[in-house]
C-alpha cells in the first residue's frame, strides 16, 4: 500500500506533514516527490509489486522538500528526492541534499548525458523545449533553430516564460554553453526584443497564445502540447490542431533536453532500497510510465511511447550532460536581469 502525503505552502505544514519512520527497514523506501503527476502512481505501485518493498510518498514543491530535508537533518526519512528540471536538481545539489551512488545497472541504462558526472543524480525522463507556430500564419520553414528566436525578422511575434521560470532559465543555460556568457546575453536581448506581449503565464498560455493568433511562435516543453491533443475538452483539441510542433537546431546539436530526475538524499536509512527504487526507474516498465503518463520521452532506447511521440520520428536531442544547465543556472539568472527579461 502506498502511504502519501502532500505538503501545504505553509511552514506550519511543513512542519506537521507525514511522519515516515526514520529508522532503516528492509520492505520501505520514502520518496520526497516534487513531481506532481497522478500517472506516477503507477510508478510506485509497480516498483512495490516488483521488489514488495513499500514505497512512502511526501509531495511537495522543490524549496519545500529541500527546506524540509535540511530541517529534519540526520533524522530525516528521507531516501529519494525526486524533481523535474536539472536547474532544481542542481539547487538540491547544492544545498548538500544529495548522496553519490555507484550503480552498474544506471551507468548501462541511461545515457552519459543523463547522469550526474559524480553519481548524484539522475534523469528518468527526456522533457523537449519546443518551438511552436502558427499554422495558419506561419511558415515553419523561416526558423530552425532557437537562435533564429532572436532575428529581428520577428519583432514583436514571439510568446514566451517569464525569466523565472527554470525551463527557461535552464534553456539560456544550455546556450551559455553553447555559445558563451557574450553570446548567450545577445541572444536573450534580441528575444526581448522580439516579445509579442510582457511574459504571463505558463506554458499551455503560450501555446494558446499562438493559437489564437497574439503571437506566431512560442516556446513551450513538448508534453504541454500532448495533453491539449488529447484533452477531453473540445476547445483545447481545436487550440492544439492550430499550432505545429518544431523541433529546433536539427542541422546542428539538436533540440534541447531537460529532465525528471532523483537522487539518493544524505543519510538515507534505507539506502539500499533507494538505489533500487532508481534503478527500477530505469527499466522499461518505467520508462514506458514516463513516456505514456506525463507524456514525456524516456531516456532508454527502444521503450514502447505514447502513439503521439511515435509520430514525430526520430529527431536530434542535445546531448549536453543536463548537469551542465544546474552550473550555468546563476549567470542566466544574471542574463535575464541584465536585458530586462522579467
Amino acid at each position: 500500500m502506498i502511504n502519501r502525503s502532500r505538503l501545504a505552502a505553509s511552514l506550519t505544514a511543513m512542519l506537521a506533514g507525514a511522519a515516515f519512520a526514520s529508522s532503516a527497514s528492509a520492505d520501505t523506501v520514502n520518496v520526497y516527490s516534487a513531481r506532481h503527476y497522478d500517472s506516477d502512481q503507477a510508478l510506485y505501485d509497480a516498483f512495490t509489486a516488483s521488489t514488495g518493498i513499500e514505497v512512502n510518498i511526501l509531495e511537495g514543491d522543490s524549496d519545500q522538500l529541500i527546506e524540509r530535508i535540511q530541517r529534519e537533518g540526520a533524522a530525516s526519512p528521507a531516501d529519494i528526492m525526486m524533481t523535474v528540471d536539472a536547474g532544481r536538481l542542481w539547487r538540491a545539489e547544492q544545498d548538500g541534499i544529495f548522496d553519490s551512488i555507484e550503480s552498474d545497472v544506471l551507468a548501462e541504462r541511461l545515457p552519459e548525458s543523463m547522469r550526474h558526472p559524480e553519481g548524484k543524480w539522475f534523469g528518468f525522463s527526456q522533457r523537449v523545449r519546443a518551438i511552436f507556430y502558427n499554422r495558419d500564419n506561419f511558415d515553419p520553414s523561416e526558423i530552425t533553430s532557437y537562435e533564429d528566436l532572436a532575428d529581428p525578422r520577428f519583432e514583436g511575434k514571439i510568446c514566451i516564460r517569464s525569466s523565472n521560470n527554470i525551463y527557461n532559465q535552464s534553456l539560456l543555460a544550455s546556450l551559455i554553453e553553447h555559445h558563451g556568457e557574450e553570446g548567450a546575453e545577445e541572444w536573450a536581448q534580441g528575444v526581448v526584443n522580439n516579445f509579442a506581449r510582457q511574459p504571463e503565464g505558463g506554458d499551455t498560455d503560450q501555446i494558446k497564445g499562438v493559437a489564437s493568433g497574439e503571437c506566431d511562435l512560442a516556446v513551450a516543453n513538448h508534453y504541454y502540447y500532448v495533453r491539449l491533443l488529447k484533452s477531453d475538452n473540445e476547445a483545447d483539441r481545436e487550440t492544439a490542431d492550430r499550432v505545429g510542433i518544431l523541433f529546433p537546431n536539427q542541422n546542428g546539436r539538436g533540440a534541447h533536453v531537460n529532465v525528471g530526475g532523483a537522487g539518493v538524499v544524505n543519510g538515507a536509512p534505507n539506502r539500499e532500497n533507494a538505489i533500487r527504487f532508481l534503478e527500477f526507474l530505469a527499466s522499461d516498465e518505467a520508462q514506458e510510465v514516463f513516456a505514456s503518463g506525463n507524456y514525456e520521452f524516456p531516456v532508454v532506447d527502444g521503450v514502447k511511447m505514447d502513439p503521439t511521440l511515435e509520430s514525430w520520428g526520430n529527431f536530434e536531442k542535445d546531448n549536453l550532460n543536463v548537469s551542465i544547465l544546474g552550473e550555468n543556472n546563476p549567470e542566466a539568472i544574471r542574463i535575464f536581469d541584465r536585458v530586462g527579461w522579467r
